[in-house]
C-alpha cells in the first residue's frame, strides 16, 4: 500500500469512527458503517482492526462504557437506566462488561469516583507551582451556545500531546485562507482522563470557517455546540484546566440544579500561547447540560 493510498484510508476510517461518536445510541450494522466509509462491507471489519488495534464492535461498546461511566459518575441516573442507554438490556450483562472495563462494579465505581473528585477547595487540587498564586475564583454561566462550523484535526493521546495537531490545523488553514477576525480556537475533549486510557483520549483541535468552506479530505467540517453548556473562563497555565473542570463538575454541579450531558467538553482558547504569558491566558470551559427538564 502506498504513502498516499495509507493516508487516504486513514481518512476514511476517521469518518467511520466521527460518525459512530455522533450517534452512539444508534444500532449500527456493519453494513452501514462501511458505507461511512466508502468501503466494501465484506473486508470492512478487517481493515478496520488492522488499522485501529480494535474491532468495530470493541470501539463502540468501549465509547458507550466510556459515556455510562461519565453519566455514573457525574449524574444521578439510576444503575439500572444508564445501562439501558448504553445498550444493554440487562443490568447483569452491563455489570459485568463495566467491572471488566473498570475492575469494579458500576455502583461502587460511582461511590469511589465521587470520593475521590469531592474538592470542598480548588486549591486541594492545583498543582503545587501554582499555589502560592492566588486561589482562581470561578464564576459560572449557564449559556445557550449555538451550532459552531468548525474544521477540525484529531489528536488521540494524552491531552497535554496535542500541540502537532494544532500545528497541522493552523498550516492547512493558514494555506486554505480561513484565518479571519472573528476565527475562534476551540478544542473539543471527548474523553474525560479519569475514565479512558491515555493512550485512547480523544481531542479535536478547532477552529470556526466561513459558511463558505465545505471542508477537504484533510480538513473535514464538523458542527459542534447546539446546547446548554456550563461555562466558565479560567485565567492561567492550561495546567489550571483540568482542576477548574474537577471544581466545576465536583463543587458547582450538585448544588446547580442542573445534570451534566454525557458529550464532549469544550475549550475557547480567548488568547495566543504564542505571544501571551501563562500566567495572562484566559480559557472559556464549557461542560455540557441535559436539557432544563
Amino acid at each position: 500500500m502506498s504513502a498516499e493510498t495509507r493516508k487516504e484510508w486513514q481518512r476514511r476510517i476517521m469518518r467511520a469512527m466521527r460518525a459512530m461518536e455522533a450517534r452512539l445510541d444508534e444500532e449500527w450494522r456493519l453494513d452501514d458503517i462501511a458505507r461511512e466509509a466508502h468501503f466494501s462491507p465484506y473486508h470492512f471489519h478487517r481493515i478496520f482492526t488492522g488499522m485501529t488495534g480494535e474491532s468495530v464492535g470493541a470501539y463502540l461498546r468501549r465509547l458507550r462504557l466510556a459515556r455510562a461511566a461519565h453519566r455514573l459518575a457525574y449524574g444521578d441516573r439510576p444503575v439500572t437506566e444508564v445501562a439501558l442507554a448504553a445498550g444493554f438490556e440487562a443490568p447483569e450483562a452491563f455489570t459485568r462488561a463495566f467491572r471488566a472495563a473498570y475492575g469494579m462494579p458500576p455502583s461502587v465505581w460511582r461511590e469511589e469516583f465521587r470520593e475521590q473528585t469531592r474538592p470542598r477547595d480548588l486549591t486541594e487540587l492545583l498543582p503545587p507551582v501554582t499555589r502560592e498564586e492566588p486561589m482562581m475564583e470561578l464564576a459560572v454561566t449557564i449559556k445557550r451556545v449555538p451550532p459552531l462550523r468548525v474544521a477540525l484535526v484529531r489528536h488521540v493521546g494524552p491531552y497535554d500531546r496535542c500541540e502537532a495537531a494544532w500545528e497541522k490545523l493552523c498550516g492547512m488553514a493558514g494555506r486554505l485562507g480561513l484565518f479571519g477576525p472573528d476565527t475562534r480556537f476551540i478544542g473539543v475533549g471527548h474523553d474525560d482522563p479519569r475514565i479512558t486510557p491515555p493512550e485512547k483520549i480523544r481531542y479535536d483541535a478547532c477552529l470556526t470557517v466561513p459558511e463558505g468552506y465545505a471542508g477537504t479530505p484533510d480538513l473535514p467540517v464538523a458542527v459542534i455546540g447546539d446546547g446548554d453548556y456550563a461555562t466558565a473562563v479560567v485565567k492561567g497555565p492550561y495546567t489550571n484546566l483540568g482542576p477548574a473542570y474537577a471544581w466545576l463538575c465536583g463543587v458547582w454541579g450538585p448544588d446547580s440544579g442542573r445534570e451534566f450531558a454525557a458529550g464532549p467538553s469544550m475549550e475557547v482558547y480567548l488568547n495566543d500561547p504564542k505571544t501571551t504569558p501563562p500566567g495572562e491566558l484566559l480559557t472559556e470551559i464549557r461542560v455540557p447540560l441535559e436539557p432544563k427538564a
